[in-house]
């Protein structure tokens, strides 16, 4: 059974979830139902992934074919692209959101994807975010690669009624983000890690497939145990089924030594796109990969 954190609004997210970017069609329906049978409990979806529909239908299926599992033991979230930024384009897509949601009946947790905009619009879709927290449709309400200068900017809303449950961002080993891990555990938001193998482009270090060995684990338990050791949400992605058991498979503890031994590989690279660095007072233009 996956470990559980507790949000700032007493939420329990499970600290293992499954990312389905890129997977889209009816095997992402597959994908989920096939995520959910091996135990996973939280699947993280996005506007932008085009599958929100689909990762619904796959928790419905799953939920219609095993009574003994509540829609309360899965934990679903998705996210407000950035060209739907300001209050009247966000309460749009929360609207659309909710009705892709439709066949699960709300949504855990719904976050603004990115920063990516000004001020103004920041703030309004800020204010439709609290609004359908309000309305108990979202059960929770974050964001999404924001740095340390978005969330200062967020937390001093004048009418901040509720402050984000998480911020996620990309981290692993060689990524560490310290200082904006701390920040957010200063002001009570949970990090959740996505990326967390890098993209599959530190799969070959030769340094991470040394400590799998002794522990009779591959590549991609260390890192996810590494962030779950870390504390951290974590979101490891597979589009293929036989992984997901194995990324989930991630009970046991790295030593002191090597937990350290892998958070000294921080070179802060970045292995997609990084929003955490966007200027908080320029008109936005899309950069994202």
């Amino acid at each position: 059974m996956t470990p559980y954190q507790v949000l700032n609004t007493g939420a329990r997210i499970p600290q293992v979830g499954l990312g389905v970017y890129k997977i889209t069609g009816p095997g992402c329906s597959k994908l989920v139902y096939a995520a959910l049978a091996a135990g996973y409990r939280h699947v993280d979806s996005a506007a932008f992934y085009q599958n929100e529909a689909e990762v619904c239908k796959g928790i419905s299926q799953w939920l219609a074919d095993n009574p003994g599992t509540k829609r309360e033991d899965i934990f679903y979230t998705s996210k407000i692209w950035d060209t739907d930024h300001g209050y009247d384009k966000a309460t749009k897509a929360i609207a659309q959101a909710l009705e892709r949601a439709s066949p699960i009946g709300y949504i855990d947790l719904l976050l603004i994807h990115s920063p990516q905009s000004n001020y103004e619009a920041r703030h309004g879709t800020w204010l439709a975010l609290q609004e359908a927290f309000a309305k108990g449709t979202v059960k929770n309400i974050g964001v999404s690669n924001y740095g340390i200068k978005h969330l200062e900017e967020l937390l001093a809303y004048p009418d901040l009624k509720v402050k984000p449950a998480i911020n996620q961002f990309e981290v692993h080993p060689w990524l560490g983000r310290k200082e904006l891990i701390a920040f957010c555990r200063s002001k009570g938001i949970a990090v959740e890690a996505y990326s967390p193998l890098a993209r599959g482009q530190k799969a070959n270090d030769p340094y991470v497939a040394e400590i799998g060995k002794k522990y009779g684990r591959n590549a991609g338990q260390v890192l996810i145990r590494w962030s779950v050791q870390n504390g951290l949400i974590v979101l490891p992605k597979t589009a293929t089924e036989s992984r997901l058991a194995s990324n989930l498979d991630v009970d046991f503890t790295l030593s002191d030594e090597d937990f350290a031994a892998l958070s000294a590989l921080d070179e802060h690279y970045v292995s997609g796109w990084d929003p955490t660095t966007y200027p908080l007072d320029s008109e936005a233009t899309l950069i994202c990969t």
